[in-house]
C-alpha cells in the first residue's frame, strides 16, 4: 500500500530544457559545439550537490573564454531554463495532498537554485518533505538519496510511488524496493496514480 508520494520536479512538475534556452539564443550549431565541448551537466551537478550557483558558473566560464557569456546565462537566465510549469502535474500533486497522502520532493536541485525557483513556483513550498540534493550532499541516482529519504521519512521502499523522468533515477529507486513510475507525460502518471487506487478518475483530471 502506498504510504507517500515522491515527485521529482524537472520535467515533471517544471520544464528543464537549458539545449532548448540556448537554441533560443544562440545558433542550434554552436550550441551543440558548445555543450560538446563543456560538460554542462556535469557543471550542474557540482551545483545540485551543494556548490555555490553563480561561483560554479562563473568559474567554468572563465576556463572556457570561447563561450564565457553562453555559459553564464547558465546563471543569468536560470529560470527561463527551468520553465514553463506543467499544470496537470502540479494538480495532481495537490490532489493527492487533498486525500491526505503525503506529497514529498526528491530532486536534484542546488541550493541557490531552489531558493530562486520558490519565488516564481509557490507551489515548490507545499510539499509535505522538500528532499533537496543540495542540501543533501547528494544527488540521484545513487543509492544513498533514496536511504536519506527513507530514513528521514520512516517510509520503507515498498510505502513510496516515485516518479521521475530519468530512467537511471527510476532504476535506482526500484532497486531499493520502492515503486516508481517513469514520468513521460502528466497523462501515463495520472492514469498510474487512479490505478493505484490514489485518486478518482475525476480527481486525476
Amino acid at each position: 500500500m502506498v504510504k507517500a508520494v515522491v515527485f521529482d520536479i524537472g520535467n515533471v512538475l517544471i520544464e528543464w530544457q537549458p539545449e532548448r534556452h540556448y537554441d533560443r539564443i544562440m545558433p542550434e550549431e554552436d550550441r551543440r559545439a558548445m555543450f560538446s565541448e563543456v560538460d554542462l551537466h556535469g557543471m550542474n551537478d557540482v551545483i545540485d550537490r551543494g556548490g555555490h550557483w553563480r561561483e560554479t558558473v562563473f568559474d567554468w566560464a572563465e576556463k572556457y573564454p570561447r563561450w564565457r557569456d553562453a555559459i553564464r546565462r547558465w546563471h543569468d537566465d536560470w529560470i527561463e531554463m527551468a520553465s514553463p510549469v506543467i499544470p496537470r502535474s502540479v494538480r495532481l500533486m495537490k490532489a493527492l495532498q487533498a486525500r491526505g497522502l503525503p506529497v514529498f520532493s526528491l530532486t536534484n536541485f542546488g541550493i541557490g537554485t531552489f531558493d530562486y525557483a520558490r519565488d516564481f513556483y509557490p507551489f515548490l513550498e507545499e510539499f509535505d518533505r522538500a528532499f533537496v540534493s543540495g542540501h543533501m550532499g547528494v544527488i540521484k541516482p545513487e543509492a544513498r538519496i533514496y536511504e536519506m529519504v527513507e530514513e528521514a521519512s520512516g517510509f520503507a521502499g515498498h510505502d513510496l510511488l516515485f516518479t521521475d523522468d530519468r530512467a537511471d533515477n527510476i532504476a535506482a529507486a526500484h532497486l531499493r524496493g520502492w515503486k516508481t513510475h517513469l514520468f513521460e507525460g502528466p497523462e501515463g502518471w495520472a492514469a498510474r496514480l487512479v490505478a493505484e487506487g490514489l485518486l478518482s478518475e475525476e480527481e486525476a483530471a
